[in-house]
């Protein structure tokens, strides 16, 4: 029976559900966007342009690799019309979920399965589908949309499947740079579930969960982790409704690679039959390829330097029954785990094998690989099928034996055998031993080798239980069934030959049966030959399947495993086949191997994709500041007990309620009942490899019996069975009140061996974990070493125990808010017999517990380090003779001691009661403890609503969804940054600035205050400090006088807090006497060439008091240069200055001022108006506009070209230059606020010009015939420096003090100076 057949013959190929399925859509305008849209959410994917900034034109070619990761934008939402309105249908059919993103070269390709058949059924609500064809669709350019594959699908030629339109390859004028993935991914090997994780085996999975958590996934079977990781991480930053809509649309998928197959067994060849049900069962195998050192035949072999090794496979049976029982077992395949290499040859068994490196180079990464295998699975029995003749594989087998033998696994503590240790070995020549005439049936023989580790092993083991569902539990009839776990496999078999393929497949077959039959066993069943059939049928398509991905080709031997006996076309079968190998290996393997490491993102250069979610990313932060305010604490109340049996049931029937229900409870019932046993089998040489569920099962109906008869009242509630664990004699069972299972979550369960050195279970640990809303709790029951001196061997259970029990994702014990450990932990008391009973006799705690060896322990920081125990009340708790209070009267004598104890850690932990229960029917005494735990409640709906509240709100800013926005949008700034510090904005950059409101330009919404005065209006203050957080006493606003009174020129002036104009100071020297102060004279005035009477401004001034609204933003305070060309600014003050009327005073240079009123008067002169400098006139932004001075001197050509006929033709070119370097920047320098007098005049050539001053005059774009400079901005009176050598502006000068009451005449032109009140 073929593949094909097989599958045909379970489900016919039946694709999966509809409401598994999704749509791919597309949309191409303003930029191009993916989605993938369910029935109630879209998931959105645009890439980002920003990340191809410095990318080349040329496009790379395929497979090719830069460096630099891809980045593209992803939004999670609800479907809504206006959000996909402008996509169309990318497929014509739907897809079944989404492998992940690859980026190849420059482009960005998106993974969808296209098809998908359903081939297994595990149990009820959890399927498998086999991946038939994916397609890859590019995030970034449309040159692939219509590429498309000719080859058809053919398992055997490990080629693509068909999609799309039915193309040939002269139509195709492009290759699909995805083309060598999408083959691999549609050959057939590849499997999918939306129901459940797959990549973990059933015991790693919880028992009863409903949905699976993503975030659990084992990578080193998950073969798209790579793809998938970046939308994985997208998800862990989502809220926890968004989350759980993510994974309820089943969008992102996680596939493995192997095998994978379920047979339906009806009911009359079941093993197990369920009354009335009517339903068949299923039997199921599992194969998951690893993918940590993946690879073909001869290109992958040996192990790596991280410990893994080639063609790692774990397989696991599966079988569940209708009456409710599930039956898991695991085993796994591997290369011999040293470093060894072997070159692909054409000749058949000659390929040579090579050692690459040394028994002891190899060491360390041989522990390292059986050191993981260790804490995944527990203790490892190797079984070696290697020949023991041909001479590549006696090398091979002889360095795996130094391996193991130098191992710590392999090292039984103290004088234990070598059946003790973790790691033990079994060579069994499979050639040889199958030589006879027996053939292969002879390989049935390794029974009796592996058969004590079977039982060691055991199985996974878990029952439905029936639970009320409504609150106070008073509902007769059941209304939920949950999986309870009964037993768990705690060791695992490691099969390897040459391959791990034929000989391997063939003795895990027999292993698998091996489990099969222990499981029915104990259940006292046994299998009809209907069942092994099918049992057997699918462990040879296993072995096929497995096969076929590292050779080329399925399983030799596969005849003998489906049928049991070899005939003659199975041996033909396999000399075809080994001669297809020989093709494969030799010419196709290595383009497999590269096409391999391209999915797992191995090639050198190769990046994952980067994803951001710029709304989803800033609502997590905003969340994790407020979490006060949508979280509470809350106390729970913990009851602990535990109890040695010694292997006693007869009190399983007695009353238990003084242990259980303590007089210290009182009317209070517990939320948690963690019962810990111990012995709960005799420890006899039989029963500690085996573990037996029945007597657990009968001690926790015994439980529930005593607590349901105590709590039956009014008031109260029934207790359900939350889980269970047994280790041989140890066992852990956690009642819950019915009322908080919707509090509980991520029930786990671990076990720990350390009898005999791990690998029995006659001591050791089982602990279970659960989160209680928010905080994660442990419970630990163990049961140490015996021996009053073996305290340094107890010390050291504990260790192992706490460093090597696990939990799912690697979660130990530490990893808990609050850990409690309870159980028989043997410590005894360090005192002679009579001492401690005439001690006990006095009841002395003190002095007995002073030599406690626990408490000698914990002081001295050996064992239970930071665990806390509360002060014991009670006697010793060991030994007593059965049925008595009376301390061990036998011939050992035992001392008595308190070996059942109840430890704690944690801040949130507080110990109510510590004491211990007269029940007598076992030589110890039952112990028990109450504790208050604080729990962490957050308010999921609150939490919900705020997140919703700051998610609109963050849309809204950001201007509605973040995959849809232009593509001239700036997409580096919704990535937005962490504040350095909580409570602080986050960082700025060049684009996003916290104080400005989502970009927009700064605005205020206050008004000043209205003046004391009509005649005055209300001003910034310019007097307050620029840092606004700096305490001063200045106000924030100051008036002024309006425009229409005598000091309007004032209000003209800037009111920026950064421009100081002192108006207070102006205003005083204003008030000031109008005698003109005399200054030393700058320069001779006979020596000026011409005069200049006063210029007409009467226009210019009437235009600038026209002009309404506030003044324009201050221009820099450096002045530039002036080039050739007009640039008129709209918005330019007028500039002027003004001629000395007479010449007994020289006045100097004085600031230019902006016209505030054009009342002027021949006849007397008014006294001079206040102007606003010219560098607080001009409208330019000081960041955008150097050229100022420019623009002041265009702006005025047009008006003045009439004065330009009152300037002499005697005015030289020499003259033209003082004046424009006067005009321009004559403030290169200005003089200090209190000097008085102006400095000597000199000239000083070295001195250097202001920053970018040109010798060019510039008025409307040319100078005028005459050679004059043909604007009214002209001094009339300068020296003649035409004899200079070099022009140059004049040295610095200090500047008088200006009356600006006095006469306007007298003032000098050639720009300004800072103003000097008296």
């Amino acid at each position: 029976m073929d593949n094909n057949q097989t599958s045909s013959a379970l489900w016919g190929g039946q694709p999966p559900a509809l409401e598994k399925s999704s749509q791919v859509l597309i949309r191409e305008y303003p930029h191009r966007a993916i989605a993938i849209a369910s029935s109630t959410h879209a998931l959105i994917l645009r890439h980002s342009a920003t990340a191809n900034e410095s990318a080349p034109s040329l496009r790379p070619q395929a497979n090719s690799f830069d460096g630099s990761a891809s980045k593209c934008m992803v939004e999670f939402s609800p479907t809504s019309i206006s959000l996909l309105a402008d996509y169309r249908p990318l497929t014509p059919r739907p897809i079944y979920g989404t492998l992940g993103l690859i980026s190849v070269g420059r482009d960005v390709f998106l993974c969808v399965i296209t098809q998908a058949s359903r081939v297994a059924t595990v149990r009820p609500g959890e399927t498998v589908e086999k991946i038939e064809s994916v397609q890859f669709f590019c995030l970034n350019s449309a040159e692939y949309d219509d590429v498309v594959p000719v080859d058809s699908y053919d398992v055997d030629s490990d080629a693509a499947s068909v999609y799309g339109q039915n193309l040939g390859r002269r139509d195709v004028s492009v290759e699909h740079p995805c083309l060598e993935l999408q083959k691999l991914l549609g050959n057939g090997t590849f499997y999918y579930s939306t129901d459940f994780d797959v990549t973990n085996r059933m015991q790693d999975r919880p028992a009863d969960a409903v949905a699976f958590d993503i975030d659990n996934f084992d990578e080193s079977f998950l073969w798209n982790c790579y793809m998938i990781r970046p939308l994985v991480e997208f998800r862990s930053r989502l809220q926890r409704a968004d989350r759980a809509a993510l994974d309820a649309s089943r969008i992102l998928t996680s596939a493995i690679r192997g095998f994978c197959r379920s047979w339906s067994i009806p009911q009359t060849s079941a093993p197990l039959r369920a009354a009335k049900t009517g339903l068949p069962s299923f039997l199921t195998v599992i194969s998951r390829l690893s993918c940590r050192r993946a690879g073909t035949r001869f290109n992958s072999r040996g192990i790596d330097d991280d410990g893994n090794v080639a063609n790692f496979v774990e397989t696991e049976t599966t079988y569940w029954s209708p009456s409710g029982v599930v039956f898991s077992y695991a085993q796994v395949r591997g290369s011999v785990p040293v470093f060894w290499e072997q070159a692909a040859g054409l000749l058949p068994n000659q390929q040579k094998i090579t050692i690459t490196r040394s028994a002891d180079g190899t060491q360390p990464a041989f522990d390292k690989h059986f050191a993981e295998l260790e804490q995944a699975y527990g203790a490892v029995h190797v079984v070696n099928l290697l020949s023991a003749s041909k001479p590549g594989e006696v090398e091979l087998t002889s360095l795996y034996r130094h391996g193991i033998r130098h191992c710590p696994l392999s090292r039984p503590e103290g004088r234990q055998s070598q059946d003790h240790a973790l790691l033990r070995e079994t060579e069994y020549d499979f050639h040889a031993e199958t030589k006879g005439p027996q053939g292969y049936e002879a390989a049935n023989q390794i029974r009796r080798y592996i058969e004590n580790s079977a039982d060691g092993f055991a199985y996974y083991l878990a029952q439905e239980s029936e639970d009320v569902a409504d609150q106070n539990g008073r509902s007769s009839s059941p209304r939920h069934r949950r999986y309870v776990v009964i037993l768990q496999q705690e060791g695992v078999f490691r099969t390897n030959c040459l391959d791990c393929l034929d000989r391997t497949n063939l003795i895990q077959t027999i292993i698998s049966q091996m489990a099969v039959e222990a499981f029915l066993g104990h259940r006292g069943e046994v299998a009809a030959s209907d069942f092994w059939s099918r049992h057997a049928n699918l462990w040879a398509d296993n072995g096929d399947s497995l096969s076929k991905i590292y050779a080329g080709t399925g399983a030799l031997k596969s005849s003998f495993t489906r049928h049991g006996k070899m005939s003659l076309a199975g041996a033909i079968a396999d000399v075809r086949k080994s001669a297809t190998r020989l093709y494969y290996n030799n010419f196709a393997d290595k383009a497999r191997q590269i096409t391999i490491d391209t999915l797992l993102g191995r090639l050198v250069g190769q990046l994952p994709v980067v994803l951001f979610d710029p709304i989803s990313d800033y609502v997590a932060g905003e969340l994790q500041r407020r979490s006060v305010e949508f979280s509470t604490n809350e106390k729970i109340n913990i009851f602990v007990g535990t109890f040695n049996l010694n292997g006693r049931t007869d009190g399983i029937n007695e009353d238990l309620s003084a242990w259980l229900c303590p007089p210290e409870l009182g009317s209070s019932q517990p939320e948690i009942v963690a019962v810990g046993f111990q012995e709960i089998v005799e420890l006899n040489p039989q029963q500690i490899m085996n573990s037996d569920p029945t007597r657990k099962q009968f001690w926790e109906h015994a439980i529930k019996t005593t607590l349901d008869r105590h709590y039956n009242r009014e008031g109260y509630e029934r207790y359900v069975l939350l889980r269970s664990g047994q280790l041989v004699g140890a066992a852990l069972c956690i009642f819950v009140k019915a009322s908080v299972l919707h509090n509980i979550k991520n029930v786990e369960g671990s076990v720990k061996k350390t009898g005999l050195s791990g690998m029995a279970g006659n001591k050791g640990a089982v602990a279970i974990r659960l989160d209680y809303a928010n905080t994660p709790i442990c419970f630990v029951t163990a049961h140490l070493a015996a021996g009053f001196s073996n305290y340094d061997e107890r010390s050291k259970d504990y260790a192992t125990i706490d460093r090597g029990l696990r939990f799912q994702r690697n979660r130990g014990i530490g990893d808990h808010d609050s850990v409690i450990w309870f159980g028989d932990f043997n410590y005894r008391i360090g005192l002679g017999l009579e001492t401690a009973k005439d001690l006990i006799r006095k009841r002395d705690l003190g002095r007995l517990y002073e030599n406690d060896q626990l408490n000698l322990q914990m002081v001295a920081g050996l064992a239970f380090r930071f665990y806390s125990e509360a002060r014991i009340a009670f006697m010793p708790t060991y030994k007593f003779d059965v049925g008595t209070d009376e301390y061990d009267s036998s011939e050992k004598a035992r001392i008595p001691a308190w070996t059942d104890r109840i430890l704690r850690k944690g801040a949130n932990l507080r110990q109510l009661s510590y004491n211990s229960a007269p029940l007598r029917f076992s030589d110890h005494r039952p112990v028990y403890a109450t504790f208050e735990c604080a729990v962490s409640i957050v308010n999921e709906r609150l939490r919900d609503r705020i997140s919703r509240e700051i998610y609109e709100r963050r849309k809204s800013d950001i201007g509605g969804e973040t995959a849809n926005l232009a593509e001239e949008s700036d997409e580096e700034d919704l990535i937005g940054y962490d504040p350095v510090e909580p409570g602080l904005p986050p960082a700025s950059s060049d684009h996003k600035k916290w104080w400005l409101e989502n970009g927009k330009m700064p605005r205020s919404s206050i008004s000043p205050p209205k003046p004391d005065s009509p005649a005055y209006q209300t001003i910034l203050n310019p007097k307050r400090p620029p840092n606004p957080y700096m305490p001063t006493d200045e106000p924030d606003w100051v008036n002024i006088p309006r425009s229409e009174s005598r000091m309007s020129s004032f209000s003209s002036m800037s009111t920026s807090p950064y421009e100081h104009v002192n108006h207070s100071m102006l205003l005083s020297s204003s008030a000031s006497n109008s005698t003109p102060r005399k200054l030393p004279p700058s320069y001779d005035p006979s020596a000026l060439p011409v005069k200049v009477g006063r210029l007409q401004l009467n226009e210019d001034m009437r235009n600038a008091q026209q002009a309404d609204g506030p003044p324009p933003p201050p221009p820099p305070r450096r002045q530039t240069t002036m080039s050739a060309g007009p640039n008129t600014s709209a918005g330019t003050a007028i500039q002027y200055v003004r001629k000395p009327v007479s010449q007994a005073i020289p006045i100097p240079p004085a600031r230019s001022l902006s016209v505030a009123s054009h009342q002027t008067s021949r006849s007397r002169a008014p006294p001079p108006v206040a102007k606003k400098p010219a560098h607080l006139t001009a409208p330019v932004s000081p960041m955008n506009n150097p050229v100022t001075s420019r623009s002041e001197v265009t702006s005025i050509s047009d008006r003045s070209r009439a004065s330009q006929e009152s300037v002499s033709a005697r005015y030289s070119p020499a003259n033209n230059y003082e004046s424009s370097s006067n005009l321009s920047g004559s403030t290169s320098t200005l003089p200090g606020r209190n000097s008085s007098a102006r400095d000597e005049e000199t000239w000083a050539p070295q001195l250097p010009k202001r920053t970018g001053t040109s010798t060019s005059v510039m008025t409307s774009g040319a100078l005028t015939p005459s050679g004059s400079m043909g604007g009214s901005q002209i001094s009339a009176r300068k020296p003649d420096v035409t004899s200079q050598k070099s022009p140059a502006p004049p040295a610095p000068r200090r500047s008088p003090a200006v009356d600006l009451l006095g006469d306007d005449g007298g003032m000098e032109l050639g720009g300004w100076e800072a103003l000097k009140p008296s």
